[in-house]
């Protein structure tokens, strides 16, 4: 079972898939093809994404049962003692100022 999430996709490519998933939601579509069929499908839908983003889910005999892909996501899958998880990068952490904040050096120049 596979469950592939495109967004900001090109109309053609959600058409295209429709011949071998059920669009179930918009940009949203499952199915049961074979594993050389997915493989396929995900070469067809990162080349025809252009600016899209994409997710495949699909079924895998491991501990927890799936492994995921992406395309021109933020959240990347990453092993953790051998369980795939997503993980967000933290756009905060790069942002970040050291120091005091302006509150606390208003609060200073006061005294």
């Amino acid at each position: 079972m596979i469950v592939l999430v495109v967004t900001a996709c090109p109309a053609g490519l959600r058409g295209d898939l429709t011949k071998w998933l059920a669009e179930i939601s918009p940009g949203v579509f499952v199915g049961r093809p074979t594993a050389r069929i997915r493989d396929l499908l995900w070469e067809r839908t990162v080349e025809l994404s252009k600016d899209g983003r994409a997710l495949l889910v699909y079924s895998s005999n491991n501990e927890q049962g799936m492994e995921f892909r992406t395309h021109r996501h933020d959240w990347k899958p990453t092993d953790f003692d051998g369980l795939a998880l997503m993980v967000r990068p933290d756009k905060r952490q790069s942002t970040r100022r050291t120091g005091w904040s302006s509150a606390r050096r208003m609060r200073s120049s006061r005294r």
